[in-house]
This record gives structure tokens, C-alpha cells and sequence, in this order.
């Protein structure tokens, strides 16, 4: 991640450059994004999606006869991992299911 820096001077208005340098004064401070404009975990990079696509994908697996003990060999995860990712699958399924 590659941070860029601005000169106070060049961006902000008179008044509120003078009233920053009577807080701070030569060194550097870091103004975060609002909350709202934040991209959540994964967003940017895909990584969510990817995640998401690798549980549901473990959950179809499973389903269709493969062990946990398997599953968690073929992903290169703990047992334990897969049992979680199973159990949160079925909660969104239940979830997204219409009930009769």
C-alpha cells in the first residue's frame, strides 16, 4: 500500500492550515476516509468473493458425500476450519430458504 502525502499548504484553506499548525506543526498526520467510504475486508482486492466462492463451493462438496477430514486435506485447512465454514453454510441456507 503506497501512502501519498500532500502539503498542507497546497490543499487547505488559510484559515483551517493555521488553525492545524496551532495542534501540530512539521509533522505528518494521517486523515482517515468517513466511515462510509470505506470498502469493507476484501472488497478491493476480491478476497471476499473468493472466500465466499471457496465455503459455498466446500458446502456443495460436503454435501455430496466428501468427509471433513477430506475437504480439509484438499484446502489446506484444519478440520476445525471446515466444520465452522459448514456450519455458517447452513445458517445462510436456512436463512435464504423460503419455508413452506
Amino acid at each position: 500500500m503506497t501512502v501519498s502525502y500532500k502539503n498542507g499548504k497546497d490543499v487547505l484553506p488559510p484559515r483551517l492550515l493555521k488553525e492545524l499548525q496551532r495542534h501540530i506543526q512539521g509533522e505528518l498526520l494521517y486523515i482517515p476516509k468517513p466511515e462510509q467510504s470505506r470498502a469493507s475486508w476484501g472488497e478491493l482486492s476480491g478476497s471476499r468473493t473468493s472466500i465466499a466462492n471457496r465455503n459455498e463451493e466446500i458446502f456443495r462438496k460436503h454435501r455430496s458425500g466428501l468427509s471433513v477430514r477430506d475437504l480439509a486435506e484438499m484446502y489446506y485447512l484444519s478440520d476445525e476450519s471446515i466444520r465452522k465454514i459448514l456450519a455458517k453454510m447452513r445458517t445462510v441456507q436456512k436463512e435464504t430458504t423460503p419455508s413452506c
